[in-house]
């Protein structure tokens, strides 16, 4: 039998990533539910830093699972530092988990609490060669999540790409640099144990009208009928002893 293309449906989905990628079973996986009383304030963590060029941003992508804006990380163009992490860190990409209403569709819940979508900027660290040779480190990537909805329009069907110039990262960022952080994994397969995880407090808000462009992106190519793409997020992953720290009271 041919090898299912994981994804979010009931034959592909969370739930069965672990048949060919046995990391999806492992000690350190993402997102997890993040419970305030059991979060350690670290006053040693300092504040996080990103410096980003926004000559960097290359293309928006719909892959099929999710929507993705592409950035140049051949050198230090734009980079994360500070916070929990040693060095600095390059974009390579951000992409987006969302629902298919607004009461649930990010990744990482907090107290209780879902967001109707999560950002992901996804950032490795150079000094292991190349973005491959990182994904097999610990200290390999640096994840920054936000809990949000961002404006999307021009690439309605999968393998439909757009270039997408001129764009700054950091306008997504929230006012609060508040974060939380443990050691956690991609979100989807292979599901590498290599990530930092700076996740911040503050949700950013946008409008109903640019969550329902999210959602009316589709899964399929232009020529198939629109299988609307939602609910690509994976459910909470045990905590199995990790300890979540905040840098803030």
């Amino acid at each position: 039998m041919a090898q299912v293309v994981w994804g979010y449906d009931s034959d592909n989905g969370p739930e069965r990533w672990h048949e060919n990628y046995p990391l999806a079973k492992g000690d350190k996986q993402s997102p997890i539910e993040i419970n305030s009383k059991d979060v350690r304030h670290d006053s040693s963590l300092s504040s996080w830093h990103a410096s980003y060029d926004p000559g960097a941003a290359k293309t928006i992508l719909n892959n099929g699972r999710t929507c993705r804006v592409v950035f140049d990380d051949t050198f230090d163009r734009s980079v994360l530092r500070g916070g929990p992490l040693t060095g600095a860190y390059r974009l390579r990409q951000l992409h987006l988990h969302w629902g298919s209403s607004d009461d649930h569709g990010s990744e990482h819940v907090i107290d209780g609490v879902k967001y109707a979508a999560e950002l992901h900027m996804v950032h490795w660290n150079p000094k292991h060669g190349n973005f491959a040779g990182a994904l097999k480190q610990p200290d390999g990537v640096a994840v920054v999540g936000i809990f949000l909805k961002v404006k999307i329009d021009n690439i309605k069907t999968k393998g439909k790409e757009a270039p997408f110039q001129h764009f700054d990262p950091s306008i997504l960022f929230p006012k609060s640099r508040d974060y939380w952080t443990y050691h956690g994994s991609f979100t989807t397969p292979p599901c590498e144990e290599c990530i930092t995880w700076i996740l911040l407090r503050e949700p950013i808000e946008v409008s109903a009208d640019q969550m329902a462009k999210l959602r009316s992106l589709s899964k399929n190519p232009e020529n198939e009928p629109v299988n609307p793409l939602v609910d690509n997020w994976r459910p909470p992953q045990p905590v199995k002893g990790r300890i979540v720290r905040a840098s803030f009271k």
